[in-house]
């Protein structure tokens, strides 16, 4: 597989409630996060080693190959390490459509998913 895009951040609950909020992402309706877009579809849970790794299937159907791995490091002051990185079997020749892909998934995870634990 071939990195198209990655980053790490912190987030601020411990991996146990990071790794709860990506695989039932709907858990807390009071605080939804997982807005798609219209060319998005819901992300399958394709692996998971809890509390420190989940994969999600492929949110565009341009790119339906693509996955999404998420690694979950615990912090020193109780939170996580977060990094996302979305993989593809082949390059993406469409640089356009990867630079869509990094920002969408920058802001689902470090700005939505954020948001809902208080930061």
């Amino acid at each position: 597989m071939i990195e198209i895009g990655s980053r790490a951040r912190s987030q601020p609950p411990p991996p146990w409630v990071v790794f709860e909020a990506l695989t039932h992402p709907d858990r807390d309706p009071a605080r939804p996060w997982l807005a798609l877009l219209d060319d998005e579809t819901r992300p399958r849970i394709l692996d998971t080693d809890e509390p420190t790794l989940v994969v999600w299937s492929s949110l565009w159907a341009k790119l339906p190959k693509v996955r999404i791995r998420f690694d979950l490091a615990p912090r020193v002051d109780g939170g996580t390490t977060l990094r996302w990185t979305a993989l593809s079997p082949a390059l993406v020749d469409d640089q356009a459509l990867v630079g869509h892909v990094r920002k969408r998934l920058n802001r689902l995870i470090n700005a939505d998913l954020r948001f809902t634990f208080g930061q």
